[in-house]
């Protein structure tokens, strides 16, 4: 299992926006250095919370502060834009960044940026669908002529394949409408759940995995779970009083906030108390500890009906940035290497050599007695004297 975190961001009103968006990079180059395998960068115009326009922009200043880790837009809201210049702007990204580059799409989540943009809210899945079918023969080399409500396209062809051989990673976004999955398995390309751990979404997760693989089959595709990745609030401390006590500072302001992004918050309650309680019920987002954050994906895996290729944070600004990053460094420490393989052979290994009672430390004060006695052999040896 590959881990990361999708960065809407999400930053309350009433700071600095400029020192916001370089503690995004900041996290990103933190996430880096622990391991974590990818971070998707979200694009959003209206109010003033999620603040990053350009997810390509943000990416090409991430890819030069990081030397591994993988930088998607999460997501491109295709209906706002133009896909020969949107396929090309990624082709570009995905050479500078040389193949670290990965595209996630998806109809908008901010109904309010479609509204300032004259696309009706029951139009933007449509769109979105249109502009991906352009897209993905782009990306595929093709030349493309093309005509819908949103965009023309007249011999349209990308002057560059891309880096990746033979494309970058491409995921859908899907929360609760079939449109993700459809789309995912029409072209082949992975998921992106944005709404795995609310109860809704995680009802729908066998839900869309079935309907991705039965569409997939029927467009010559095969479903990839290593491609599907799920997203999900977490906030880690030593103890789950402490947990707690870190997403005192921001949770009631995401609460106010996203209760007019979604037409049922998932956080739910008007002060920290009442919010962490409600959370406690929904299951929604994991406050607590390392254990807690393994038998919430335990609990995913078991949803999925399979299993997934990967777990992404839903970044927020619940606690201060020093318990934030605390956060990541415990599930970087404890959680990601059950998953990744990387727990039971250190553990056999300690097991053998301490289970083997008194045998070892018995060899080595063997070996440092005969080390001392050969040494003291050596020395009388030489100052015997010669013989005449």
């Amino acid at each position: 299992m590959r881990f990361g975190i999708f960065m809407a961001p999400f930053h309350p009103v009433g700071q600095n926006p400029t020192l916001a968006l370089e503690r995004d990079l900041e996290l990103i180059q933190h996430l880096d250095a622990l391991g974590f395998d990818e971070a998707w960068v979200g694009e959003h115009h209206s109010a003033g919370y999620e603040i990053i326009a350009s997810p390509e922009v943000f990416i090409a200043v991430a890819a030069e502060r990081t030397k591994h880790i993988k930088l998607g837009t999460g997501v491109s809201s295709l209906p706002y834009h133009h896909p020969l210049m949107l396929a090309d702007r990624m082709v570009l990204l995905d050479h500078l960044t040389r193949g670290r580059a990965m595209l996630g799409v998806g109809p908008g989540q901010l109904t309010s940026d479609a509204h300032m943009l004259g696309i009706p809210a029951d139009r933007q899945r449509p769109r979105m669908e249109e502009t991906l079918d352009a897209m993905m023969a782009l990306l595929r080399g093709e030349t493309v002529t093309m005509e819908t409500e949103g965009f023309v396209l007249r011999d349209a062809r990308l002057q560059l394949a891309p880096y990746s051989d033979p494309c970058f990673d491409i995921a859908v976004a899907a929360s609760f409408s079939p449109t993700g999955a459809r789309a995912a398995g029409k072209h082949g390309v992975g998921m992106l759940s944005i709404a795995a751990t609310v109860s809704q979404g995680m009802d729908l997760l066998g839900h869309h995995w079935n309907m991705w693989e039965e569409i997939a089959l029927e467009h010559g595709h095969v479903a990839d779970r290593s491609k599907w990745r799920l997203v999900g609030p977490m906030h880690l401390a030593e103890t789950r009083e402490q947990a707690e006590k870190d997403v005192e500072y921001g949770i009631a302001e995401f609460s106010r906030y996203f209760t007019h992004i979604l037409p049922a918050g998932p956080v739910q309650g008007d002060t920290p108390a009442e919010i962490i309680e409600n959370n406690k019920r929904s299951g929604f987002a994991v406050i607590g500890t390392p254990d807690d954050a393994i038998a919430k994906l335990d609990e995913l895996v078991e949803a999925s009906d399979g299993g997934f290729g990967a777990f992404l944070f839903m970044a927020n600004d619940w606690a201060t940035p020093a318990a934030q990053k605390r956060s990541y460094e415990l599930f970087a420490q404890y959680v990601m290497p059950r998953y990744q393989g990387q727990i039971d052979p250190p553990a056999q290994s300690c097991d053998w050599v301490t289970g083997s009672g008194s045998d070892f430390v018995n060899q080595a004060a063997h070996a440092i007695g005969k080390a001392i006695e050969d040494h003291a052999a050596e020395r009388a040896a030489k100052q015997q004297p010669a013989s005449s």
